[in-house]
């Protein structure tokens, strides 16, 4: 099932209206119906805004996964939220992997040194 079947399922689901669930989102009953007849894809901040509402994952939603209800409890989120990814410790307990290859210590290094540099560019 694709993006927007998805969203209109769950929406149905809930016996919610397009104008009610457009309202909730903040957004247009238009752009909805565009959203789920696979006319237009939301954006990213509009797909987070689907997942939150619907209490689904954002990778459910898009379709990589099946399940539904695989979301981070708020507490475990401002956890992520607040990880800092330069700390030696961290580096050695998670895996930062990129086309299915584990990186490096070195390589992970210097992904977040780039990472830095690119956010002191904007």
């Amino acid at each position: 099932m694709d993006i927007g079947g998805r969203i209109s399922k769950l929406r149905e689901d809930r016996g919610w209206t397009q104008e009610q669930t457009a309202a909730s989102l903040g957004i247009s009953r238009a752009a909805l119906s565009h959203y789920e007849k696979n006319r237009r894809e939301p954006d990213t901040e509009t797909l987070s805004k689907f997942a939150d509402l619907f209490h689904v994952s954002v990778d459910y939603l898009v379709g990589r996964t099946n399940v539904p209800h695989v979301t981070l409890d708020e507490p475990i989120r401002q956890f992520v939220d607040q990880l800092e990814l330069s700390d030696e410790e961290l580096l050695k307990k998670f895996d930062l992997t990129i086309d299915g290859h584990k990186l490096t210590a070195e390589e992970a290094k210097r992904f977040i040194a780039f990472v830095r540099a690119e956010r002191m560019m904007k």
